[in-house]
């Protein structure tokens, strides 16, 4: 599967709602080096973040991913519903990407993924068999997807985020394929991480402000959150560079 030329991504703002050509800024961090900036159709273009731990293609094409498919258990914590605009940039034009694959996946409260042996941030559980907390959903027409989660734990070395990975055409060579992160504002986990599950782990040892792959461009990879019944809110817009 193709990358985006340059591997980069193209953020737009949640504040251009009223058009998508509006209020462009950089996004993730890349993998490596400092942003290469660009201009185009009256935006900002910069690379993608690093992948991180631990995508698993599970093909659970589900908006609702608190519940494990293995038991039916629900992972406990703050509702979090996840909202993502995906627009693509081609001929100078930003126009939304309808029919893109969107995978969604996090830690949970206590900082654990799900189907994997190895923990992250040096933990030991095995969730081997379980698929919490993972899934993906089709943009449709306005470039639009969906996920109703909880609020992310934390784990040894990084901060509180969640990754996305968008596709093209994940059976084809030809499709393209993107990977990033999103962050979440300190005081509003502070907020969240005092009350249980999460104050269990106690508090987190990495924070926006020390975590190596967020000062790459994090900043402007944060989610828009806002209150909402049950939980938070949170809504990002993103486009590629198609070319």
């Amino acid at each position: 599967m193709a990358q985006f030329a340059r591997r980069e991504i193209l953020v737009l703002l949640a504040t251009a709602a009223a058009s998508p050509l509006l209020g462009c800024a950089r996004g993730a961090a890349g993998p490596s080096g400092p942003y290469s900036q660009q201009t185009v159709a009256g935006c900002l273009v910069s690379p993608e973040a690093t992948q991180g731990p631990f995508f698993v293609d599970e093909k659970l094409n589900r908006s609702d991913i608190r519940v494990d498919p293995a038991n039916g258990s629900i992972s406990p914590g703050l509702q979090l519903r996840v909202v993502l605009h995906v627009n693509q940039v081609t001929n100078n034009t930003c126009t939304p990407l309808a029919g893109a694959t969107v995978d969604l996946w996090h830690c949970d409260a206590l900082g654990s993924y799900s189907d994997v042996r190895d923990n992250a941030g040096g933990s030991s559980r095995d969730t081997r068999g379980k698929k919490f907390l993972r899934g993906y959903q089709i943009t449709d027409r306005q470039g639009k997807v969906e996920f109703l989660t909880v609020y992310p734990g934390w784990y040894q070395g990084r901060n509180v985020h969640v990754h996305y990975k968008i596709r093209t055409n994940p059976s084809s060579p030809a499709g393209h394929e993107f990977t990033s992160q999103l962050y979440f504002d300190e005081a509003i986990t502070d907020q969240v991480h005092a009350q249980s599950p999460y104050s269990q782990k106690g508090r987190r040892d990495t924070t926006n402000a020390n975590d190596g792959i967020f000062s790459r461009g994090g900043s402007d990879a944060m989610l828009q959150l806002s209150q909402e019944a049950g939980g938070y809110l949170g809504v990002y817009r993103v486009g590629f560079l198609l070319t």
